[in-house]
């Protein structure tokens, strides 16, 4: 097989932060498949947690400069580049001084979710696909990870379908029980996550507003799902239920985890 290129999108990865279980797991899994052959690239947010001079963040100017919108504003997009010190590996950051310059991640010091993390999310699904744009890259696979990129496939397989850079591309959603309790505006949620041909109905699954619903659309629109393993979760275990007829991998028989990955990715491209 020809060489994959894929793009893993998260909200962490280790050693620039890690709050949960999928920092080390976007960590370890690019690098395999590199060793493996393939092309990577990874995308996550520049939380305020990360430190620019500690971890070599630069500005890569000539991916910077865009305008993001988000209902009826836009932010400016900022792209940063750092390196893992022992792989050769680049991650991007995805930044904006309005959603990311804070000291927490998604909660405030008293523990209180941000009320606008549901504009970070869409902010950084929407950034995260102009950047890819502006590299010339066009990957095979978008593996997105946890809720924060569940509007990935989705923006996939309608705004960017016909685009070249993106015609051919798969998505592979893993699913994670990093769920909240907060419960978003849901019109304004669907408003603000709408782009061109994008619908009411097809963002139903937002209408509750909650981590479920993003979960939702995530499955709804992946070309692939993955348990993540740690989904006892009874919500979670419905939504997965519902789809495990035609997405969901649950193969179990490869106990190795690049091997499980590898060979979804190479399904998915066959």
């Amino acid at each position: 097989m020809s060489k994959l290129r894929i793009l893993y999108v998260a909200s962490e990865i280790t050693p620039f932060l890690k709050t949960t279980d999928v920092a080390d797991f976007v960590r370890k899994l690019p690098q395999d498949m590199q060793e493996r052959g393939m092309e990577i690239r990874i995308l996550v947010p520049r939380f305020g947690l990360i430190n620019e001079r500690k971890n070599r963040l630069h500005e890569v100017v000539r991916l910077s400069g865009i305008n993001i919108s988000v209902g009826d504003e836009e932010k400016p997009l900022i792209i940063k580049v750092a390196s893992i010190p022992t792989a050769k590996l680049q991650v991007y950051f995805i930044d904006n001084e309005d959603y990311f310059h804070r000291k927490y991640v998604f909660h405030d010091k008293e523990d209180r979710f941000y009320d606008d993390n549901d504009e970070r999310a869409i902010f950084f699904c929407k950034g995260v696909l102009e950047t890819v744009k502006k590299l010339g890259w066009s990957p095979d696979i978008v593996h997105c990870n946890d809720w924060m990129t569940s509007l990935i496939p989705l923006y996939l397989k309608t705004t960017y379908k016909n685009d070249p850079m993106f015609k051919d591309t798969k998505s592979v959603f893993t699913v994670y029980n990093n769920s909240f309790e907060h419960r978003f505006n849901a019109n304004d949620l669907v408003e603000k996550a709408k782009m061109m041909d994008i619908d009411n109905t097809m963002l139903s699954h937002l209408e509750s507003g909650d981590f479920t619903g993003f979960i939702k659309i995530g499955c709804a629109y992946a070309d692939a799902v993955v348990d993540a393993g740690e989904t006892e979760h009874e919500s979670l275990t419905a939504i997965l239920n519902e789809i495990a007829e035609h997405k969901l991998d649950l193969a179990q028989a490869e106990t190795n985890v690049t091997d499980r990955y590898y060979n979804i990715y190479t399904q998915l491209v066959s």
